[in-house]
């Protein structure tokens, strides 16, 4: 082998020189030590193989500290040398240097360099081949040490390791009769699968025949000969591989069998020792919508723990030791303090189990909230009651202080193994897709069981169940990732109490599992003592209410996890808190408004707290919240602003008083983020309330109206604190508050107006922000993320209240907007675009020239910036400028487009030009812009030479775009722009080069388009031309009606599912158009119409009778009309043809008369009373 001939080869060449012995200030035992070794050269007597003996014991034994100047080069060069001083035929001494390979790199986190891998490594492998048997445990403990984050310099050995016929292949076989050996070389393929970032990785084949060894050798059972510890060890080190393989090796599971077998293997070890559970689990797991087979056998009565009972707990806290740096690829031998349990715990707190139902099987919900009935405090008291010997037989507690320790360190390494099973999980969903990992779902996530049946396991009951409280944690953290980004699965739930049908759909189903995830969590909740998974717990219960549909779901779920979180936000742990926070946060930004959470924002103070304090021993009183912060009182405040809810929203106090207010010595102890000296609460603490905050504004805002007032003095002063975190999160929160006053005020909003906040209150409350610290976040340029939300906030000022600001406000707001423009930074260029966009579209400020002009000039600067978020910021805010210059042409003072430059329209139509050739987020407003300049171009620009160039240009842009293969999105508003450019009579539609490419691009999307709604829109632009005139030649008029029957024909020709429900907006338009063709055709078009009625007239008839009867059935793409507008529609358009002069010997006329006649006749004798007589003209001959 190649490995034996290079090993051979080195130990043949004669060794360095031994190096001049270095000073002994640094490292000093080991320099001497090392010098004395490369002293020696090989030989095989006995005085010369007892001194080396004794140098490899002093080596290992030598104490070596952080900073004794030892490099890895000086390790290396000791190791090979050590090396080449033992022949393999010295197997004692082999057995040494192996030991000295290990502990030297473990001890000094040495990685060897390539170069002396190469030799490292062919000695090892060597070794294993030629030695005896013994020494082969501790070879491949060095070959680990060697192979650790070093995989991708070991491709030339990688055939001799995990090769068919492989070194580490064999010993890891199932069939190796040495379990230690076993153990050992798959700890090695572990730390050889292990990567390093930037580092090529193992070649695929390779990665496949790891992952497959790793597989067998957890699927395999325990042999015999195998101790407890030496087969979890095994486990966890397989483990450690499939993790590194998915992990740093981007492996994707894309065969069904090979993920159902990992999952299945994972579902086994995820359980692996949990005291009173034995269960089986199938080889692999298929995807499936029913529950998993579950074998685990029912339990006998005898076997089930006390409904009531809790596992131990220890509370008395361990020693703590400060923790050794881990080894490389060394399992720690120690769980973490506080781990390990004192006694097994059958299961710490009962689930459904047998038949026998069990008091606490109700969770969380048999905790009374009303203080009727049993107290909630002795129920959460008795959960904590059992004591560890209660559950222990006289026989089980009389082994020795031995047989207890080795029952400890057992139960703490199968601890491992469940944790490093949860660990490879956790990979294993961050590397398939979501979609897949949902067909196993009711594998890991808990069902209501059925009557008499046992409660299915899952993550559920680990985390209910462990003794380790790590564990638990980790068994949280996987349910999260599972339920992150889950919404969209979980919006087929539907709760129903129908249980009379044959099967239970699917909906229900999930709709079951959501319950039992709430039931399951809240009962973890009452049960937990450690702070890190209670921490975990409400942030899953957090992950969960974000993704639960509650619209489709019956009441109370909600309301349950509301009252069961209200006291953790007084715990003692601030990490606790926050994530309280976090939850409540979820609760009210869900589907968000929900009624059920409005009545709970209603809710009294202390409502739910007086049966849950047991909960936990860290609550304050429950008017705790009913502080105020400082400022002018809540009843001052609000007297002016209409009272959204009867009740004070307690959630808004308790967020404003976390802020504002100081924080209570009884919670000041281990407060992670407060800074030294603050006498407020810790900044992760504030940072949350201030999210709630900001999404009790977006999602309901009646109730945070109410204290409008009160919060903008809290924001005004976060944002004048020196912490830029506390400064961001303020100006969200003016954000958030902003918008809502807007969306009050919208005409179509359903707020009555006599609830809506005073437009005189609203220009108090932005007084008080821009004479605040607003400015100064906009003027500190340190903190440009700061900056760039402080535009934002001010871009939601509310037009009406704007325009009452005073002067120098209104002023102030306009220059630091257009000073910002000329950032360095591209966040803040492309907020202050986005506002400046907002602010030309405010009627006070939209008929300022100036303002406008200085806004274009601004924002076509920023269409040239190199940042694409930058360019689609000003690209949007262009065409709400040009929004602006249409609005303006409506008004009867004609001052503004005299007023307006003629050079600035030309750089406009350059710059919306060049952008309609950028990426689909800036063309798709490039092309709006385009459609509203050429709109609003007077006849003195159209007639100006200087135009002619640009119109042209504008016109290819606009049809290339309709005609290109970009985003849906963006050929919809260039089909728009069209139909923009169409209703300018300055521009000569009908006579210009352009005008038959712009109606044979039309015409093109609107028979083709797989997109309806660009269809309908190209349709639309077709019907806008008021003039015979503008649709060209008779030619060109027939192209454009045989298109629109021919789309018409098509309009439900479609594969796509999602675009059916736009056909009949489509037919409804194209019907519209076709008529609006008819009411201008000439007498040399009629021809050309009689002949394609006489081919589709009986199609044509039937859409125009549907049109007529249905009108556009709900759709808000088209304008609708009245079944008389509709019918008059059909009338103005025969009573068109009836008035032409047709040629003589021409029968069309005749033709399409009869046509129009007995459709309009149809429709009548159909319609009855309920269209009121048209009187169809008839014909002048």
């Amino acid at each position: 082998m190649a490995a034996v001939q290079v090993a051979a080869s080195l130990l043949c060449e004669s060794p360095p020189k031994a190096p001049m012995e270095p000073p002994l200030e640094l490292g000093s035992g080991f320099r001497r030590l090392s010098a004395k070794l490369c002293a020696l050269r090989p030989d095989d007597n006995s005085s010369t193989r007892t001194e080396i003996h004794l140098l490899f014991d002093q080596l290992i034994s030598e104490n070596y500290n952080e900073g004794d100047g030892v490099t890895p080069e000086d390790v290396s060069a000791l190791l090979v040398q050590a090396c080449r001083l033992v022949h393999l035929s010295q197997n004692h001494l082999v057995s040494k240097v192996s030991q000295l390979i290990h502990h030297l790199l473990n001890r000094l986190q040495v990685i060897v360099d390539e170069q002396n891998l190469d030799f490292l490594l062919a000695y090892t492998i060597s070794a294993i081949q030629q030695c005896s048997s013994w020494t082969h445990m501790e070879i491949l403990q060095a070959l680990a040490a060697l192979v650790y984050c070093n995989g991708s310099k070991c491709q030339k050995y990688l055939p001799d390791l995990v090769g068919k016929t492989g070194l580490l292949m064999k010993l890891s076989d199932p069939a190796q009769s040495d379990p230690e050996v076993r153990r050992a070389a798959v700890h090695c393929m572990a730390n050889l699968c292990l990567s390093v970032p930037g580092q090529p990785y193992l070649d695929e084949p390779y990665q496949n025949i790891c992952f497959h060894t790793f597989l067998t050798t957890l699927q395999s059972p325990k042999l015999s000969g195998m101790d407890d510890i030496t087969f979890c060890m095994l486990s966890q080190n397989a483990l450690k591989g499939i993790q590194s393989l998915l992990n740093g090796g981007k492996m994707k599971l894309t065969q069904t069998e090979d993920l159902g077998a990992l999952l299945a293997v994972l579902k086994k070890s995820m359980f692996h020792g949990l005291p009173g559970l034995n269960i089986e689990i199938p080889t692999v797991l298929y995807p499936t919508l029913l529950p998993q087979y579950d074998g685990r056998p029912p339990a006998k009565p005898q076997q089930l723990e006390s409904c009531t009972s809790r596992p131990t707990v220890n509370k008395k806290k361990k020693a703590k030791v400060k923790p050794k740096k881990v080894q490389q690829g060394e399992e720690e031998e120690e769980e973490s303090s506080g781990e390990v349990e004192t006694a097994p715990a059958p299961g710490r707190v009962a689930m459904h189990m047998g038949s026998t139902p069990c008091p606490s099987s109700l969770g969380a919900q048999s905790l009374p909230v009303d203080g009727s009935g049993a107290s909630g405090k002795d129920h959460v008291s008795l959960l904590f009651s059992s004591s560890p010997w209660k559950r222990v037989s006289s026989s089980e507690s009389d082994y020795s202080d031995a047989e207890g320790g080795l029952q400890s360190k057992m139960r703490s390494y199968q601890a491992k193994v469940r944790q490093g099973a949860l660990a490879c999980f956790l990979s294993t969903i961050k590397s398939i897709e979501k979609k897949v990992l949902y067909g196993y779902w009711s594998a890991f996530v808990p069902d209501t069981p059925e009557l008499g049946s046992p409660q299915s396991v899952s993550l559920m009951t680990l985390t209910l169940k462990d003794p380790s409280p790590k564990t638990r944690a980790c068994a949280l953290q996987v349910l999260s990732a599972i339920l992150e980004g889950s919404k969209q699965f979980l919006s087929v739930a539907e709760d129903t109490s129908d249980h009379r049908r044959a099967f239970t759909p699917f909906s229900v189903m999930i709709a079951s599992s959501i319950k039992e995830l709430h039931r399951c969590l809240l009962l973890a909740l009452v049960a937990e003592s450690s702070s890190q998974t209670l921490t975990q717990i409400i942030k899953c219960l957090a992950n969960l209410v974000s993704n639960a549909p509650y619209n489709r779901l019956k009441l109370s779920l909600l309301t349950k996890v509301w009252n069961q979180i209200k006291p953790y936000i007084r715990h003692k742990d601030v990490n606790v808190r926050v994530s309280s926070l976090t939850l409540l946060g979820a609760i009210v930004s869900t589907h968000a408004p929900l009624p059920e959470v409005q009545l709970l924002l209603q809710q009294p103070c202390s409502s739910g707290l007086s049966n849950s304090n047991s909960a936990t021993p860290h609550v304050s009183p429950p008017d705790w919240w009913k502080k105020t912060p400082s400022g002018p009182s809540l009843e001052e405040t609000t007297s002016n602003s209409p009272r959204g809810a009867s009740e004070p929203c307690w959630l808004i106090r308790l967020c404003m008083s976390l802020i504002v207010l100081p924080r209570e010595e009884s919670c000041s102890g281990s407060e992670a983020g407060s800074t030294a000296g603050s006498t407020y609460e810790p900044s992760p603490l504030r940072l949350e309330a201030l999210q709630v905050l900001a999404h009790l504004a977006r999602g309901y805002f009646s109730m945070a109206q109410v204290y409008l007032m009160d919060l903008g003095e809290v924001i005004c002063k976060c944002m004048g604190e020196a912490d830029p975190s506390i400064q961001l999160h303020g100006a969200k929160l003016l954000e958030e508050l902003g918008t809502g006053l807007i969306q009050q005020n919208k005409p179509d909003s359903t707020v009555a107006p006599n609830q809506r906040v005073p437009v005189l209150l609203v220009v108090t409350f932005w007084t008080m922000m821009l004479n605040g610290p607003l400015p100064r976040a906009l003027q500190n340029s340190e903190h440009p993320t700061l900056q760039a939300s402080a535009c934002d906030a001010l871009s939601s000022i509310l037009p009406e209240a704007f325009s009452l600001l005073p002067n120098d406000r209104q002023i102030l707001c306009i220059t630091m907007l257009l000073g910002l423009n000329d950032s360095k930074n591209r966040l803040v260029k492309a907020a202050t675009s986005r506002a400046l966009g907002v602010y030309v579209l405010f009627p006070c400020l939209r008929q300022d020239v100036i303002f406008v002009a200085d806004t274009a000039n601004a924002v076509l600067m920023s269409l040239q910036d190199k940042s694409l978020n930058v360019r689609a910021k000003a690209a949007w805010s262009l065409g709400n400028l040009t929004d602006t210059l249409i609005i303006n042409m409506e008004t009867p003072d004609p001052s503004f487009q005299e007023e307006f430059s003629g050079l600035l329209l030309l750089k406009m139509l350059r710059s919306a030009i060049e952008a309609s050739k950028d990426k689909d987020k800036v063309k798709s407003n490039a092309v709006r812009a385009l459609g509203n300049l050429l709109h609003f171009l007077q006849p003195s620009h159209v007639e100006n030479p200087r135009f002619a160039d640009i119109i042209e240009a504008s016109m290819q842009a606009l049809i290339s775009t309709v005609l290109a293969e970009a985003a849906m999105k963006v050929r919809w508003n260039a089909c728009y722009a069209m139909g923009n450019v169409f209703k300018n009579p300055a521009l000569p539609l009908g006579t210009a080069p352009w005008t038959s490419q712009a109606y044979t691009a039309l015409t093109s999307v609107v028979t083709s388009c797989k997109n309806f709604k660009v269809r309908i829109k190209s349709a639309t632009a077709l019907s806008i031309p008021g003039k015979r005139e503008q649709y060209g030649s008779i030619e060109q008029y027939r192209q454009i009606w045989n298109a629109l029957v021919t789309a018409l024909q098509k309009s439900e020709d479609t594969t796509d599912f999602l675009e059916f429900k736009y056909c009949a907006s489509l037919r409804t338009q194209i019907c519209q158009a076709l008529i609006h063709l008819l009411s201008l055709a000439h007498a040399s078009d009629l021809p050309n119409i009689k002949e394609a009625l006489e081919q589709n007239g009986d199609m044509v008839r039937s859409y125009i009778l549907q049109f007529l009867k249905l009108g556009v059935e709900g759709d808000d793409t088209i304008t609708p009309h009245s079944p008389q507008e509709r019918g008059q529609m059909v009338k103005t358009a025969l009573e068109h043809i009836g008035g032409i002069q047709a040629l003589s010997g021409d029968t069309a006329k005749r033709a399409i008369l009869g046509y129009l006649d007995g459709l309009l006749t149809v429709y009548l004798d159909s319609a009855g009373s309920q269209v009121a007589p048209l009187g169809v003209p008839h014909e002048n001959s």
